[in-house]
């Protein structure tokens, strides 16, 4: 699947949904961002610098079920400097579909975002498929991160590198550079996620900050370090999940807790209105890390929801994505 062909089919796409072709589409050096004044880290050895705070577009994102709505939102988090977009090829809620909403946008508005999707295709040819299927719909030829969905476990992280697994089409696309940058994500494996970082010329992991029932290991003392002996770029999810259950952790805590780990680049923050994407913004403007005493405390008032196994997110089977 050629570079070419990816030009080709891509091309029409913004014609056929009637908005605005992108802008700078070919890739070219790595470029600045406009952060409006947002401090920003560097994502790994990658070059490029994001703000503390990612929009995520998963399944809150999803949830907003009018796309004017869905546009409304992700304009303000340009224009609050928030540049960092995290989607997947799963994420989707009926008929709302991310990477959609995110196209409408992306379409006029290529060169102002840091634009990362994934995949949870294990095999080369499912992979390439989701690849093409994901340009389509965010009206794009390129990528800035290409990520493999929730790695599970060692047996996952064997298919993974198979000599048909999607670990070879990740490679090609940065190769071909339809993707910068690639790398994986995962939320219940401390041994699944090291072995990822330090088998595997990897750019960047996306990591579930929050334990629950089930993890096995330490995502947070074993699998972020592997990385970042790696020199990859780290960035975590689930960072206000714990509020489910422990019910007076308060968002801005459990953000300015995620942001003051050591290695740890970016909290990926799911987004579900124009007031949530104004309350990042000034969270990350003001941010200032925490002590070692007040990690601790952070530490012992979320025991209730490390023991907790009635969130849907921490069962296995659930894909990232789903609703709830």
């Amino acid at each position: 699947m050629k570079r070419r062909h990816f030009l080709k089919t891509c091309a029409a796409a913004p014609l056929a949904l009637g908005a605005v072709p992108g802008r700078g589409l070919a890739p070219g050096p790595i470029r600045g961002y406009d952060p409006k004044g947002l401090p920003t880290r560097p994502l790994g050895r990658t070059g490029v610098s994001v703000p503390l705070i990612g929009f995520g577009a998963g399944s809150r994102f999803c949830a907003v079920s009018d796309p004017e709505t869905s546009v409304a939102i992700l304009t303000c988090a340009l224009d609050n400097g928030l540049y960092y977009w995290d989607t997947a090829h799963d994420y989707s809620d009926g008929p709302t579909i991310s990477e959609e909403r995110l196209g409408l946008v992306l379409a006029g508005r290529r060169d102002d975002v840091f634009l990362s999707t994934k995949t949870h295709a294990r095999t080369y040819d499912e992979a390439m498929r989701d690849l093409e299927e994901s340009l389509k719909r965010l009206r794009t030829d390129r990528l800035d991160v290409w990520k493999i969905h929730q790695v599970e476990s060692l047996d996952d992280v064997d298919a993974i590198g198979a000599p048909n697994g999607v670990l070879k089409a990740l490679f090609k696309a940065r190769d071909e550079k339809i993707t910068r940058f690639i790398g994986f994500s995962g939320h219940r494996s401390a041994a699944a996620m090291t072995a990822m970082a330090e088998r595997h010329d990897l750019d960047a992991m996306l990591i579930a900050l929050n334990h629950y029932e089930g993890t096995e290991g330490d995502l947070e003392r074993a699998a972020i370090p592997a990385a970042a002996r790696k020199g990859m770029g780290i960035d975590v999810i689930k960072v206000i999940r714990p509020r489910e259950i422990v019910k007076d952790a308060a968002p801005e805590t459990l953000i300015r807790y995620a942001l003051s780990l050591p290695h740890v680049t970016a909290a990926v923050i799911g987004t579900d209105g124009v007031a949530i994407v104004r309350k990042n913004a000034a969270l990350a403007r003001d941010f200032r890390p925490m002590d070692a005493d007040e990690m601790k405390a952070v530490r012992a008032g979320l025991r209730p929801f490390f023991g907790s196994d009635s969130l849907p997110w921490s069962r296995p089977g659930y894909r990232d994505g789903e609703k709830g």
